[in-house]
């Protein structure tokens, strides 16, 4: 079977539409995945970053909580040592009076 030139250029021609079009569909079939798996990637980190905000919203305020107790039980204790201390100095200041008022009146 002998092919003219005109029947080899058509087969070229189809050839190459072929070719065209098998790119051209692979491309976007391509394109339809990586955007599929981009938004499977966005929802999975969004999903992660989610629940890592909230355990660390979490710990931050157990963490507060706890500090605030902390410094509370400091501030009973060192107002009671104040307390405490402010008594002991009123009763030696009182008794150092009464000596004092003692040995003037004595005078």
């Amino acid at each position: 079977m002998a092919m003219n030139d005109p029947q080899i250029w058509t087969l070229i021609g189809v050839f190459g539409a072929v070719m065209i079009g098998v790119v051209t569909v692979m491309t976007t079939q391509f394109s339809r995945v990586i955007r599929a798996e981009i938004g499977r990637l966005d929802g999975t980190l969004s999903g992660n970053i989610g629940r890592l905000d909230g355990t660390l919203s979490g710990k931050i305020e157990a963490l507060d909580g706890t500090l605030s107790g902390k410094i509370e039980a400091l501030d009973h204790r060192f107002t009671g040592q104040i307390d405490a201390l402010d008594h002991r100095l009123t009763g030696q200041i009182d008794a150092l009076d009464h000596r004092l008022t003692g040995q003037i009146d004595a005078l």
